[in-house]
């Protein structure tokens, strides 16, 4: 059985990208991943748990480069709750994650979030997203320091909803109005750091590409966000998750990346998924799989 990722690192050039663990959550396939069953998991079966449900990480990618400190998404936040036969959620390691790196969050000088559903903006304030709304008083943004990005598309498909699996309106969308800026495909955001637009589980959802900025590493690091959530979405990419906004440019959205990524110069970084969220896509003989990467650091 598959576990949630524990905190991990990769290198290229001077440039370290580190998994900080937030939590996880375990999922009901039939439920999240519906196209998946009745059968799909039968050759997949070491994913799931007793009960048939699959291990999602969940947390933030630390881009670290000679004077930057870059996180790429915010987890869960601290909140604990169940979607009885469907999903069970743990959160709220990110800043003690954060703090063994050595970096308090005043330290952080930039937020990238790939998307805006709401186990990718838990920690914006003090207060997390839940199911039955937040709890507590807002007291300000967790990294007052950084600048806030996301794509404007994402910003304006959520701006003024109050939907439980996107940034609630109190907890985010309040504290983040006058603060947030945005990306466009290909914008750079830090040396070495690109946007990728990657639309279909949400309308403006974004991935990241990181390069060696002194060019003497070939090899990049892809941060896929949600364009996946599980290795076995290498495979069976047709596999369409349950919030996806689009499932078709989901699924298109997917099958072009693993294309341009089947390479040996390329690591990809899954947050969602178990085990070990750094790894390669081997090109397909019979079938695309999925090859865990040796983390550094």
């Amino acid at each position: 059985m598959s576990r949630p990722a524990a905190r991990s690192q990769i290198r290229t050039g001077r440039t370290t990208v580190t998994y900080l663990p937030d939590g996880h959550a375990w999922l009901n396939p039939g439920v999240f991943l519906p196209s998946s069953v009745p059968s799909g998991w039968a050759a997949h079966d070491a994913f799931l748990d007793e009960r048939g449900w699959f291990p999602v990480s969940i947390g933030s990618f630390l881009i670290r480069t000679d004077d930057r400190a870059i996180l790429v998404d915010l987890g869960l936040g601290a909140a604990d709750f169940s979607l009885p036969g469907a999903a069970e959620f743990h959160g709220g390691g990110l800043l003690d994650a954060l703090a063994a790196e050595g970096l308090s969050p005043e330290d952080v000088d930039t937020v990238v979030y790939t998307h805006l559903h709401h186990d990718h903006v838990g920690w914006t304030t003090n207060v997390p997203p839940a199911p039955d709304g937040p709890g507590g008083t807002v007291t300000g943004l967790t990294f007052p320091a950084a600048r806030h990005l996301v794509s404007e598309t994402e910003w304006a498909h959520w701006s003024g909803t109050n939907d439980p699996v996107g940034p609630d309106p109190l907890a985010v969308q309040e504290p983040l109005a006058e603060v947030i800026g945005f990306f466009g495909d290909g914008d750079v955001v830090a040396p070495g750091v690109r946007i990728l637009a990657t639309p279909g589980h949400t309308p403006g959802h974004s991935s990241l590409v990181v390069t060696d900025p002194d060019g003497e590493d070939p090899r990049r690091v892809v941060v896929l966000g949600d364009v996946m959530h599980c290795q076995v979405q290498i495979t069976e990419s047709h596999w369409t998750f349950a919030f996806d906004v689009d499932p078709a440019e989901g699924v298109a959205t997917r099958e072009q990346l693993l294309k341009e990524i089947e390479d040996d110069r390329t690591i990809l970084a899954g947050g969602h998924f178990a085990g070990q969220v750094f790894g390669r896509v081997l090109p397909p003989a019979l079938r695309r799989t999925w090859a865990a990467g040796q983390a550094t650091g």
